[in-house]
């Protein structure tokens, strides 16, 4: 109740501004009524042109007058050299003390008519410019302060834009969603209440009211609410919060009424608004806020309070910011359940490229499940992306079905660019990308619990990289211990302990390398509570989880400094650890680099097969 007062409260000084928003569009009406007709005239060029006495005077001077009409206020006349077949009628004001009778002689000497009358078809046009022109302005004002009044907005302005798909036309079911099983379940009982409400409504249940779709860009929000719509066979009305937002004061409020009012004719059926944190900003907040943007929250508010979920009319709307969304559109009674649709897992990845490559032609070697092993944190979108391109290659390529190598290279497209041919590597360089590379995958390939190396290569990439070493997971893990964090933070700096080690520099090719190092470290120390020295305390607060996930300090600065002194000391001792590795196996290392610059591309396989036959060497030695 004291949400709907203060509702009710907001709306009053809204409703004052209306009035006086109308009061000045009368005023403004009115004078134009009275000004506009002169203006109309002198604008159309149909009426009477002033000009200034002494001008009149020279045309009576050469006999140019043809017409004239002389009163005591006023002079009108027309010229002989005017070639119009309707003359332009001049007009003037005579000057006080002149006798006006004085100027009949030199007018009739020089021809001049003194019929006392202009012409007929400009008077007609005069009268009409000054009086129906402004009639029919100022009704042009009131239709639009109808318009206004009655929430139609100017132009349509106030209608809602939402696209509406009737029945079957969103063309989508749950058959074209996969990897979100979980979400796919928590809408299945909405889609039930919609075809069955009396199964629910006979024990007292009640339809939730909104479901808000939360979840990273491209995992299949809009996807999964159009399926609910071609699941249930019901009217789709899909906006984007966006769509609501003008620069005119009351325009979105009135956008939001008309789309409940357009549903609920049309009932059951079910509003999608993709983006709803364009509009549902928390009021107040440090993310900040307009009386544009507020209004249409406090009308959406209104509306979801408003309607009889009986009727069958369900809201669903999408974000990936819920952190900045209103307490009160997510209260109970509004958008009652939140519905994660998360990344997929393996078997996530796998069912989804099934449906992404129901439609292509595939090779009898395409292995998808090694794809998806391949493609671990990849969305929905990810995915079709990687398909399309696989598809794209393999035309180029001139064969008529994709196969594996297609989508491999298609997803070493997606994660360092295509290949730059035409990059052409000194010597030198060449050699130490060859040794920055297999110091990362020696590194992983000897250390336990490691994923293991499938591809190396030192071919340059549009990305900018000069080369990079691929791990593909053998298994796909949720939870990571300490140690196989660290083992993380080896390989990351394998590359610049290799560089070290061989050719005694240090260059910029590592700066990926060392950015990814330093992130994982400060989340080990600030957020995992991974730290010896400052242990079990948070340190860090993640923002924007679904989109960038950047983490903020939240501490003192003491603390902070400290914290900065821990990371240091885990990168450096997980550097020295790869040197001291690298440097053991040394005639490996410089053996791999060797065979990587003669191929430019090795495989995991032909990696392991000299780090095996190494370990047997060392075996036979030790045994003998």
């Amino acid at each position: 109740m004291p949400e709907q007062n203060r509702n009710s409260a907001s709306g009053r000084p809204d409703r004052n501004k209306q009035r006086i928003r109308i009061a000045v569009v009368v005023l403004v009406a009115v004078g134009l009524f009275f000004l506009s007709g002169p203006m109309m005239a002198q604008i159309l060029g149909i009426g009477p042109k002033e000009v200034p006495y002494n001008q009149f005077l020279d045309a009576v001077a050469q006999k140019d007058i043809h017409e004239v009409e002389i009163a005591y206020e006023r002079i009108s006349y027309n010229l002989k050299s005017d070639t119009q077949k309707n003359k332009t009628v001049y007009y003037t004001t005579p000057l006080p003390y002149v006798e006006l009778t004085d100027m009949v002689p030199p007018l009739w000497a020089g021809g001049a008519k003194f019929t006392g009358k202009l012409t007929e078809q400009n008077a007609v046009l005069y009268a009409i410019s000054s009086l129906i022109l402004p009639l029919a302005f100022l009704g042009v004002t009131l239709l639009i302060m109808r318009k206004v009044t009655q929430g139609g907005g100017i132009g349509g302005v106030g209608k809602s834009k939402a696209k509406v798909y009737m029945e079957k036309e969103t063309g989508v079911t749950f058959r074209d969603v996969a990897g979100q099983d979980e979400a796919k379940e928590s809408l299945v009982e909405i889609i039930d209440f919609l075809h069955n409400p009396q199964k629910y409504t006979s024990i007292g249940a009640k339809l939730p009211k909104g479901a808000l779709l939360v979840g990273s860009p491209g995992t299949g929000k809009t996807l999964l609410a159009k399926a609910v719509a071609g699941e249930a066979h019901v009217p789709f009305f899909s906006i984007s919060g966006s769509d609501f937002v003008e620069m005119f004061v009351g325009v979105g409020a009135s956008r939001v009424r008309d789309l409940f009012k357009e549903a609920s004719k049309v009932a059951p059926a079910i509003i999608f608004i993709d983006e709803i944190d364009a509009i549902g900003h928390s009021r107040g907040s440090r993310y900040g806020s307009h009386s544009e943007q507020e209004q249409t929250l406090n009308q959406l508010l209104a509306e979801i309070d408003g309607f009889d979920s009986s009727k069958g009319v369900v809201i669903l709307a999408a974000t990936n910011r819920p952190e900045v969304l209103d307490k009160a559109l997510l209260r109970a009674g509004r958008f009652d359940r939140r519905i994660i649709v998360d990344r997929p897992n393996l078997e996530g990845r796998y069912q989804t490229l099934l449906v992404h490559t129901r439609n292509i032609r595939l090779a009898e070697d395409v292995d998808l499940r090694r794809v998806a092993q391949a493609t671990a944190g990849a969305v929905g979108a990810d995915l079709a992306n990687l398909v399309n391109e696989a598809a794209l290659r393999a035309v180029r390529m001139g064969r008529q079905a994709v196969n594996q190598e297609d989508l491999l290279t298609s997803l070493e497209t997606v994660i360092a660019g295509a290949e730059k041919k035409g990059t052409v590597l000194t010597d030198i360089e060449k050699r130490i990308v060859s040794y920055h590379e297999v110091g990362h995958a020696l590194v992983a390939a000897l250390k336990k619990h490691s994923q293991p190396v499938s591809k190396i290569t030192i071919v340059p990439h549009t990305t900018g990289a000069l080369g990079y070493t691929m791990q593909m997971p053998e298994e796909e893990k949720f939870l990571r211990s300490k140690e196989e964090l660290l083992i993380q933070l080896q390989t990351l700096l394998g590359g610049r302990a290799a560089e070290t080690l061989v050719f005694g520099t240090q260059t910029s090719g590592a700066a990926n390398d060392i950015q990814q190092a330093t992130s994982l470290a400060r989340a080990m120390v600030t957020q995992l509570g991974m730290s010896e020295k400052i242990g079990i305390m948070a340190l860090a607060s993640t923002e924007n989880e679904y989109l960038d996930g950047q983490s903020y300090m939240s501490c003192a600065q003491d603390t902070a400094a400290e914290a900065d002194t821990e990371i240091r000391q885990i990168l450096n001792g997980c550097y020295e650890e790869a040197k001291a590795l690298l440097a053991q196996h040394r005639e490996l290392l410089d053996e791999i680099a060797l065979y990587l610059l003669q191929k430019e591309t090795i495989t995991g396989d032909e990696l392991m097969a000299y780090v095996n036959a190494s370990a047997r060497t060392e075996t036979e030695e030790g045994e003998a």
